[in-house]
Order: C-alpha cells, then sequence, then structure tokens
C-alpha cells in the first residue's frame, strides 16, 4: 500500500497545532475599518476556537486540569452575573460574548493547542514579526506626518489600527518588545541572542512615537523583571544598551523629543496644570469608584459605564477626545470607559467581578511565578518572555481596558501564560504523540 505524503512542507508539520494561534497574529497587521470593533483576527480567534475543539476530541481525553476549569470557570460566574444586571439585552450579549472570548474561550484554545516548549517560540517570534511591521508602520506615519493627531499635527504613530484605536499599535509593538526581550534573555544560541536583541532595541523608536504613557509604564516594568528573574548583571548591561539607544534616538538626533518631553511630564501632573488628558483619566476613574460604592456586590452591569457615568463624574470630565489623522477624517471620540480595567470591572461587575475576573489573573500570574522558581534549563528560556506577557498585561490594565480590534492581543497572552501556569510537565501533549513527532 502506497503511503499518502503531505502537501505541506516538512518543516511545517511539527507546529501544525499551533499554527491557528499564529494565523490571529498575524492577520492583526491587516488594515482596519474604520469604526469597526472587529477585525480579521477576531474571525480567526473563532477558527482558533474550534480548531482546539476538534483537537481535545481527536485526542479522546480530558484537556483541562482541575486548576484550569477553576481558573477559567470562576471569570464565568462573575461575567454571567454581571449580565444579568445590563441595562439591556444587546449589552447582555455583546458584553458577555466580548469577556468570555478574550478572558475564557481563546486563551483556553491556545492552551489546548501549544504543546510544549518548541510551540511557543513560533507565537512568541509571530508576535515579535507584528511589532516589527506595525512599528515600522508608524516611524512612517511619524516622519511622513501621516500619523494621528497629536497636539495639532498628525505625528502620533498608530500603524495599520488607526486613531479609532490609537492605543493598538503601542500594545503590539510593547508586548513585541516584551517578547523580543524574554527570548534576548532565554535564548542559548548566541544568534538567536543577538537578533532578538536588535529587535528589541528597534522598537523602543515605534513605542515612543506612540507617546502612550500606559505602554511605556508597563513596558518598562515588565522588562525590568524579566532582566531580574534573568540575574543581575545581564540586567545592568541591557539596561545600559536600552539607555544609550534612548540618549542616541532622542538626544542625538532629537526624534519626538519635545513631544517625549511633554508626554512624560503629563503622567505626575495631576493638580499642577495637567493636561485635559490626564483630568479625564482622573475623572472617569473616581467615577467608576462611585457606582462602585452604590452597587458594591454586582456593579452597574455589564456594559453600563457609560450610562452611569455622567451622573457620577465631575463637570471637570469633557465631552470627548479629538480623534484624526491616519486617513480618517476629524471626529469627537466618546469616553465610554474610565481606561483602567480593574476599576471596569468593580464599576459593571462589583465586587464579585473582581474577585472572579481579576482573581483569575491574579492565580495565573502566582502560578506562572511558581512555576519559574521551578525549572530551570531550555524550559526556563520559555518561561521569561510567556511571564513578561502576562506582567505586561496587568501593569497595562490599569492604565487602559479592553475594547478595539486589538483586543485579541490580549487573549493570545493570557493563553500562552496560561500553558505555562497551568501544565507540570513539559509538554501538554501525551508520551506517545511526542514520539511520533
Amino acid at each position: 500500500m502506497r503511503r499518502v505524503r503531505s502537501v505541506l512542507p516538512r518543516p511545517v508539520l511539527p507546529f501544525l497545532p499551533v499554527l491557528p494561534v499564529v494565523a490571529v497574529v498575524v492577520l492583526l497587521g491587516l488594515p482596519v475599518a474604520p469604526d469597526s470593533a472587529a477585525s480579521p483576527a477576531d474571525a480567526a480567534s473563532g477558527l482558533l476556537v474550534l480548531c482546539a475543539l476538534g483537537h481535545a476530541v481527536l485526542r479522546a481525553r480530558r484537556p483541562l486540569t482541575r486548576t484550569a476549569l477553576m481558573v477559567f470557570g470562576l471569570p464565568v460566574v462573575g461575567i454571567a452575573v454581571a449580565a444579568a444586571g445590563a441595562m439591556t439585552a444587546g449589552d447582555a450579549i455583546t458584553g458577555l460574548a466580548r469577556y468570555v472570548q478574550v478572558f475564557v474561550l481563546v486563551p483556553v484554545a491556545v492552551l489546548l493547542l501549544v504543546r510544549d516548549r518548541r510551540d511557543i517560540r513560533p507565537v512568541l517570534w509571530s508576535l515579535v514579526g507584528l511589532a516589527l511591521w506595525q512599528g515600522a508602520i508608524g516611524v512612517k506615519q511619524y516622519l511622513t506626518a501621516t500619523g494621528a493627531s497629536y497636539q495639532g499635527a498628525n505625528i502620533r504613530a498608530v500603524g495599520t489600527f488607526g486613531p479609532s484605536d490609537v492605543m493598538g499599535m503601542a500594545n503590539v509593538v510593547a508586548l513585541g518588545i516584551v517578547a523580543a526581550t524574554g527570548l534576548a534573555l532565554g535564548a542559548r544560541e548566541r544568534r538567536q541572542r543577538v537578533v532578538a536583541a536588535l529587535c528589541a532595541l528597534a522598537l523602543l523608536l515605534p513605542l515612543a512615537l506612540s507617546f502612550s504613557r500606559g505602554a511605556w509604564i508597563a513596558t518598562a516594568v515588565a522588562c525590568g523583571a524579566q532582566l531580574l528573574l534573568a540575574g543581575l548583571r545581564r540586567a545592568a548591561k541591557v539596561f545600559a544598551a536600552a539607555a544609550a539607544v534612548t540618549v542616541v534616538l532622542v538626544g542625538g538626533f532629537g526624534v519626538g523629543a519635545t513631544a517625549l518631553e511633554e508626554r512624560l511630564t503629563s503622567i505626575t501632573q495631576v493638580t499642577d496644570a495637567p493636561d485635559q488628558s490626564v483630568i479625564d483619566r482622573y475623572t472617569m476613574w473616581a467615577a467608576a469608584a462611585d457606582m462602585w460604592h452604590e452597587h458594591p456586590v454586582s456593579g452597574v452591569g455589564l456594559k453600563a459605564y457609560p450610562a452611569h457615568r455622567d451622573g457620577h463624574a465631575s463637570l471637570a470630565l469633557s465631552s470627548g477626545s479629538d480623534t484624526g489623522g491616519a486617513g480618517q477624517a476629524f471626529r469627537r471620540q466618546p469616553l465610554l470607559s474610565p481606561h483602567n480595567m480593574y476599576l471596569l470591572v468593580l464599576s459593571e461587575q462589583g465586587l464579585l467581578g473582581l474577585l472572579t475576573v481579576v482573581g483569575s489573573w491574579l492565580a495565573l500570574l502566582l502560578l506562572a511565578l511558581r512555576r519559574m522558581r521551578r525549572t530551570g534549563g531550555r524550559l526556563r528560556a520559555v518561561g521569561l518572555p510567556v511571564c513578561g506577557l502576562l506582567l505586561w498585561q496587568l501593569v497595562n490594565f490599569a492604565y487602559a481596558d479592553i475594547g478595539g480590534p486589538s483586543t485579541i492581543i490580549t487573549a493570545v497572552c493570557f493563553g500562552l501564560a496560561s500553558w505555562w501556569a497551568l501544565t507540570d510537565g513539559e509538554t501538554t501533549a501525551p508520551a506517545t504523540e511526542s514520539a511520533a513527532r
């Protein structure tokens, strides 16, 4: 009997189960339609879930451990209760679907499809590649004044996400820096260390030109934690190299020096003549806290923050933020969330949501760090970038929340962190499957 040959190239076959995850990341490089909350990557995430379901059925074994069921089951309870308190049925359905997609379905799908550390590397490098692509577009937008509007000039780097998702490129580039930093610190091959380090340094420029203060802070914290986990001596060298690149770009060439200085200064200007964006941010934070005080247990309901905002915000809050440029006309963007994921969960889902949803994130972080302490060698080299991605998300949630086409990258990062935190061995595949590979 003749053996049927595969039509796929031999180097692709070992990574076949994880290709749907890579496809979701790659599709984020496509342009997004204006005023669209979805993207081709969102559609691909649905196929990703179906592939994971089929993979679990074919393997004919229990796909999740008890710990994993607990970590992913608790958020569903909190989200469902908050959906029951939504103002309309439409808000309940869309809010429930989005939360479950980002924090349950896609992470579980990634957890099921990633089998071992060899499957993690293509996903991490796809994150770096996506960041380089979006970052190159962002730098071009700054140099040619074709980016989003910022202080009267179209110089803000937003990549293909446009001004309607102004944080999209910043998030993607920042995650690329974190992934590249972890790969550089954990790689044993000198060539891979050099390539990853150069990618991380190259991405610093588009991250700076995004003018995203929250992404700057989260990146500094995540990369700093990775460096400390890798060793103090190596951390000192990398910090020195990053500082030198920053001095050359900003001090030597003057790349966005004035705008960057103003943006950095505005982080701490809360009472001393802050800009309007800072005023709006803290006013919306206060409004979210006030909503929670009135509805402490279950919150005001999913997607109900905009309806209750004006009744709890002070007169200092503006009517919206100005957006434009990057191929889109000027428009007034309404402020529909507090731009703080923890306060958004607290205001819309109350203490129940905080304990179930945010509690699952903290459980993942603790389990991931515990595994980092217990493992070493090549497996620890994979844990460095994965833990960095999770830490970046949790820090960035203090300055941002989910929303927009770039949100799906958050789900992928939670999925990678879930594989690292919730699997005990080097691989999730049975021994016979690993031998067959």
